[in-house]
């Protein structure tokens, strides 16, 4: 009886986990498809490089205003009511950006879009988290990751494909379609409906609703201090670490595309290419990076993978041929593939359970403002400069990032 129970047990983890993992494959589907259509954009509403960019600009933003929600609602209601409200929303605002004449609706959409997502993303990741120990978070963060990166290793290709054959608009319908099979994924998953504030309290200055900087202040404070005195200082590490690590992803997304078409001429389809390989790559480390993470230790996953793209970027603006941005291309596969889920493992190992999801909606809404001034300076850059230059300003912060990691961040794999 004991046996069968397990298996049950089992059986149903491996339903639940299939249902998460493949929610994150659709939202990197349908995020990975939007990426090459963004040279498109320059002729197809006749504005410029810069702007083109500011496509990216738009979904961080969206992303920036929808993470401290989304960690306000997973500590009130837990991550069911996140994973399907977020991927309707993001299916209704792909349909408006398919049916926007103006440049400016489609900047709406995508902020919308970025919103729900960060909604859909927290939700499935504490779903995932309450199912498993945390000798067993690297692993489980790592595959949440690392399946969202096959989605964005796919979307590319066939985003691009899509765009040569019937034009960039086709690629949203595409991006609703996904996102409403994720509404499904979402109400027939299993997940734990674990309230913090069933179990504990919320201070009376985080039950207020007063509105302000001081106020929002005063609440993020709070929050630090229920944090061991001891990790502070690493949680801190941390949120600077998540900033830098949003400037490379958002810069590759953003200003790699029209640095390959503008610099090299590339076409629509090798630019999907290109991250579908990057992305091959990081599907190759979700099991390297996961038995990194549970069994030596976040560091040597979380340091690495920010010392690679200070690397990358300082050599992107020297490259002449597609060949060699395939091979750094490469390189940010193996960077992205370490980084998998090591920053949001380690977050999870530091922070209380009350207040985990506000915690970690403070760490990425802070970070979010890296990956929403990326492509807006990025883009200025580029009008003033070219497409290069960006690469060149971000490397030394990604250098900087891990030269903290290393020093200052405490190791939080807790071994037995």
């Amino acid at each position: 009886m004991k046996n069968t129970g397990q298996m049950k047990l089992n059986n149903s983890l491996l339903r639940n986990f299939a249902l998460l993992y493949g929610a994150a494959l659709l939202s990197g589907l349908g995020w990975g498809m939007v990426i090459p259509t963004i040279p498109s954009l320059t002729e197809s509403f006749d504005i410029s490089v810069g702007a083109a960019a500011q496509t990216v600009t738009a979904y961080a933003a969206g992303r920036f205003a929808g993470t401290p929600v989304a960690g306000i609602i997973v500590d009130r209601l837990g991550p069911r009511p996140m994973m399907v409200g977020g991927a309707s929303v993001t299916s209704l605002a792909a349909v408006f950006a398919y049916l926007s004449p103006w440049f400016g609706g489609l900047l709406v959409s995508l902020a919308v879009i970025g919103a729900a997502d960060a909604i859909w993303t927290l939700g499935r990741e504490v779903a995932g988290i309450d199912l498993t120990r945390q000798d067993q978070r690297g692993r489980v963060m790592s595959g949440f990751h690392g399946v969202h990166s096959v989605g964005l290793t796919l979307g590319p290709l066939i985003g691009g494909i899509l765009t040569e054959m019937a034009g960039f608009r086709t690629v949203y319908i595409a991006y609703a379609m996904s996102a409403g099979i994720s509404v499904f994924l979402g109400l027939v998953v299993d997940s734990p409906e674990q309230r913090a504030t069933e179990t504990q309290p919320a201070p009376a200055r985080e039950r207020s609703h007063a509105f302000g900087l001081r106020q929002a202040w005063q609440r993020l404070w709070s929050l630090f201090r229920q944090i061991e005195p001891g990790l502070r200082n690493t949680y801190a590490v941390l949120v600077l670490a998540t900033v830098t690590s949003l400037v490379f992803r958002f810069t590759i997304q953003s200003m790699l595309p029209l640095y390959a078409a503008k610099q090299l001429g590339s076409t629509p389809v090798e630019i999907g290419l290109l991250f579908t390989i990057s992305g091959i790559v990081v599907f190759g480390m979700i099991v390297p990076a996961g038995f990194v993470l549970d069994k030596v230790g976040r560091k040597w996953a979380t340091v690495p993978s920010h010392v690679i793209p200070a690397v990358v970027f300082l050599l992107i603006p020297f490259t002449t041929s597609f060949t060699q941005l395939v091979a750094l291309m490469c390189f940010s596969g193996i960077a992205s593939g370490l980084s998998l889920g090591s920053l949001a493992t380690s977050c999870y190992d530091v922070v209380p359970q009350a207040a985990r999801g506000r915690l970690q909606a403070a760490r990425r809404t802070i970070a979010d403002l890296g990956g929403l001034f990326a492509p807006l300076l990025g883009g200025m850059l580029a009008n003033a400069f070219n497409a290069a230059m960006p690469f060149l300003v971000f490397s030394p912060i990604l250098a900087f990032s891990a030269l903290l990691l290393a020093l200052v961040a405490k190791e939080t794999l807790a071994k037995h």
